[in-house]
């Protein structure tokens, strides 16, 4: 749980403005307590709705309309118009969230951090201020070493799981209590299975790096300066991939669209990704749905972003490009029960070279899986189906107020 001190060093100005937001809201939350006392309270990111939250709270207004359940984030978000008229929506960190915070039955978010202030929120939940009961919907498949979900630093009530080596790993490494731990599926997984693929359709993402840039709720706020982005072995390597002039040529000549789209802690620096190839758009986050692309695409290319297991759910071909791994690793995700050569659903590549060769090879094969990858997928997710999201309901509900 590391040392209280240390986490009160790390405390920011808005932090204490939260405190203070926080403190005023208790009577409020006293009152919504007596009125509405199995209100169930569902976020991710400050920005989006598009995830596990946005899912499970869909469910329950279209299924479960005798659920008392309201979503929080920014109503200036670009998401903010896909959960309006779903139900009951909340500004983000505002006055409002913290009052809900503190009197909802259920806290519930895909998101570690995905509460009014995190800060403010690790201090009065871990150290046992506030008794409430919190739902990990989880941002997607962990298949890392990751401390900062162990159960000392989170005490969450459930922790979901979206496949089953998954749960086993965390179940036995991360010391929940028995029972808290749940393989229950993700339930943004229900809408995997109605795909249509776009033939020649391959998606590059990429996941973020931690030295270059930390989760953030406000774009505005720079972790790094473009310069030195731009500097970075993780911009020179991706860039090489937007104007490789091999890349270009296999997708002219079969007559494939790549779509580039950087995982959200890098969009930030979007505008320094170039390329010349009409074959190649760069995806920004506001015009794009994640999960779109992911069902249309046939081809996915990624080094270690999380979202390949999705991708490996719908049982379709991909490549990892891994040019830095052993300096993430270190810097990063510690090694966990997943490895990528022994375990992923597709090559991994550490050269351009080699990426233009495994590129080349698939387009040749109709971007069609080979059969080793497809039984890979299909033993990883042995719950396959389209109750993921009544299955994390029905846990929620059974769980003590």
């Amino acid at each position: 749980m590391g040392n209280l001190k240390e986490k009160l060093e790390r405390v920011k100005f808005k932090d204490i403005l939260a405190i203070g937001t926080c403190v005023c809201a208790i009577p409020y939350a006293l009152y919504l307590k007596k009125k509405r006392p199995d209100m169930w309270l569902i976020c991710e990111d400050y920005n989006e709705a598009r995830d596990n939250g946005y899912w499970l709270f869909k469910y329950i207004r279209e299924q479960q309309p005798q659920q008392d359940v309201v979503y929080a984030i920014n109503k200036k978000s670009v998401d903010y118009n896909r959960v309006k008229d779903l139900g009951e929506v909340i500004q983000y960190s505002s006055y409002k969230h913290w009052a809900y915070y503190l009197a909802a039955s259920k806290n519930i978010s895909s998101q570690k951090g995905g509460k009014p202030n995190a800060a403010v929120c690790y201090l009065l939940e871990v150290y046992g201020i506030l008794k409430n009961t919190r739902v990990f919907l989880q941002h997607g498949v962990i298949c890392n070493d990751m401390p900062w979900c162990y159960y000392e630093n989170t005490k969450m009530r459930l922790f979901v799981c979206g496949a089953l080596k998954e749960y086993n790993f965390i179940r036995d490494t991360y010391g929940y209590p028995e029972g808290y731990v749940k393989y229950l599926g993700l339930t943004r997984f229900d809408g995997l299975h109605d795909f249509k693929v776009k033939k020649n359709q391959v998606l590059v993402m990429p996941s973020w790096r931690e030295w270059i840039a930390t989760p953030t709720s406000k774009s505005k706020e720079l972790d790094s300066d473009v310069k030195n982005f731009v500097s970075t072995d993780y911009y020179q390597h991706w860039n090489a991939v937007l104007n490789s002039e091999k890349i270009d040529k296999i997708l002219k000549e079969n007559n494939l669209e790549l779509i580039f789209y950087p995982h959200r802690n890098m969009q930030k620096y979007i505008e320094e990704f170039k390329t010349n190839s009409e074959n190649i758009t760069i995806a920004d986050w506001k015009q794009y749905d994640v999960q779109g692309l992911l069902k249309e695409s046939a081809l996915l290319i990624t080094d270690l972003s999380s979202i390949f297991m999705d991708f490996g759910y719908m049982r379709k071909p991909m490549i990892y490009y891994q040019f830095d791994m052993e300096k993430f690793r270190k810097g990063q995700y510690q090694q966990g029960y997943f490895e990528y050569k022994r375990d992923g659903f597709g090559p991994v590549c550490e050269t351009l070279e080699e990426l233009e060769n495994a590129l080349e090879k698939l387009a040749k094969r109709n971007l069609q899986i080979e059969e080793t990858y497809l039984e890979r997928e299909k033993e990883f997710f042995p719950l396959w189906d389209t109750e993921n999201c009544k299955r994390n309901y029905e846990a929620i509900k059974s769980l003590e107020k």
